[in-house]
């Protein structure tokens, strides 16, 4: 009986001790579940909010260099619709971006400490702010040139010159989206470092590859020539040791509350 009595123990703290491990894994796969809702519902208003704001956004780049004077054309009857698609996709992301950010930081909430919740979440509205400056520097800079390349390209192959609004929107779209969002590494990489996943001397050893990476997109995004290339890969590098920078003094602070914290509790 009491050998019985110990192995019903023992099953009984097993399931108990499996049931513990379960649990909060399944609390925080429901919980992320529930964040990802919230983000596709705010994502949705802003694409319903993105459909009233295309057709002034359009006909701003319509105003716009290059396109005020160059004719482009529609191959497809929902053409018309792809248009108000793409810039209402575009306007929805702007809008959902700081609130996907938001997201993240209450997800991460309960496993940081007071100090740590408010300094992670003031990185958020300057989310926003590094994609604008990410969307005006590609969309001035990068396209710019990308554009000018590809129409050089052409007249020197005597070709004439007959654009589709879908194809040429999405030639843009597909430049400045990439490097709006590479804009927002200095906050990915504060808010990394703030939860110790991060820091600057892991980063420094990681240059190489992060150089070869900023290089790469540059390559992949801006036209085949070396100048587009140098243009578009120095930004983005120097965007990256400023992340650096900005880990450094981010790791500096916890380091300095860390030795604090040792010298007032420890023996």
């Amino acid at each position: 009986m009491e050998g019985g009595t110990v192995r019903l123990g023992q099953q009984d703290t097993d399931q108990s001790v499996k049931k513990e491990g379960i649990m909060p894994i399944l609390e925080h796969i429901g919980e992320l579940r529930k964040r990802l809702i919230a983000v596709l519902f705010v994502f949705v208003i802003g694409l319903v909010i993105g459909l009233f704001i295309a057709k002034p956004a359009y006909d701003y780049l319509m105003s716009q260099e290059p396109l005020n004077g160059l004719p482009l054309h529609t191959f497809s009857l929902w053409d018309g619709i792809g248009i108000y698609m793409k810039f209402a996709m575009v306007i929805a992301l702007v809008l959902t971006l700081p609130f996907t950010f938001f997201q993240v930081w209450a997800f991460v909430k309960p496993g940081l400490g007071e100090l740590e919740q408010k300094a992670t979440l003031r990185y958020i509205p300057f989310t926003l702010l590094m994609f604008l400056i990410g969307l005006a520097f590609s969309y001035f800079v990068v396209f710019p040139m990308a554009y000018h390349f590809t129409t050089e390209v052409a007249q020197r192959l005597n070709l004439i010159e007959t654009y589709g609004v879908i194809q040429y929107l999405t030639f843009m779209f597909n430049i400045i989206i990439p490097i709006s969002l590479l804009f927002e590494l200095p906050m990915v990489i504060m808010f990394l470092t703030k939860l110790k996943i991060l820091n600057p001397i892991r980063l420094k050893k990681m240059r190489r590859v992060a150089y070869f990476v900023m290089v790469l997109a540059g390559t992949l995004i801006t036209p085949p020539d070396v100048i587009s290339d140098i243009m578009v890969a120095v930004p983005l590098i120097i965007l990256y040791e400023f992340s650096v920078f900005l880990s450094s003094m981010v790791y500096r602070k916890q380091l300095e509350q860390q030795a604090k914290w040792e010298e007032e509790f420890g023996s």
